[in-house]
């Protein structure tokens, strides 16, 4: 059996850093955007799909007119909604409150945001729509973090012991069906 390569891509670092972005839509500054370019360059993909929130969007599409490639926009590869927090600086946020998130992002959510089994279940379901050629996702981290749990069956832990950069890219190798599957073939930072 053969799966078919799938490669997730963290936005270009974006106008505003070192907050919890959101879905805040700031753009990617033009030097994010060249090493989201620089970064898939080497990649051989036949569709790229993207995260509507600009700092994803405006990267995948400078990837795609690079290829004559028209991307797919999903909003379903959004960020997590940080809801009150998005946009904020987490040295301003609640220790206590931050450190409960970070412990158990499905039971502590941020205020009016997002659950973390809402994002996954997101994340599931765009996985289910990809296009069946090697796909290029440009995204983001939590993004990226929610598909290797239900891919790879990381636990919460584990997850943040991945370092995703801005550009950085992950690359799987994908077995799709009832119940889809991924090795991981790649980490470039």
């Amino acid at each position: 059996m053969t799966g078919r390569l799938l490669h997730l891509m963290r936005h270009g670092a974006p106008a505003i850093t070192g907050r919890l972005l959101g879905h805040a839509d700031w753009p990617a500054t033009e030097a994010g955007t060249a090493a989201c370019v620089a970064r898939a360059a080497a990649l051989n993909v036949g569709a790229i799909v993207a995260s509507d929130l600009l700092r994803a969007r405006v990267p995948a599409e400078a990837i795609a007119a690079s290829r004559h490639i028209v991307p797919q926009i999903d909003s379903r590869w959004r960020e997590l909604d940080f809801g009150a927090w998005d946009g904020v600086d987490p040295a301003a946020l609640d220790a206590a409150a931050l450190a409960d998130f970070h412990a158990d992002p499905d039971t502590c959510p941020p205020p009016g945001g997002e659950r973390w089994s809402a994002l996954r279940a997101r994340v599931y379901a765009a996985l289910g729509a990809l296009p069946p050629e090697p796909t290029l996702v440009v995204t983001h981290g939590g993004a990226m973090r929610a598909a290797l749990a239900l891919l790879c069956g990381f636990d919460q832990r584990q997850l943040w012991a991945f370092d995703l950069p801005y550009a950085s890219c992950l690359t799987v190798r994908l077995w799709p069906g009832e119940r889809p599957f991924a090795q991981i073939v790649g980490l470039a930072a």
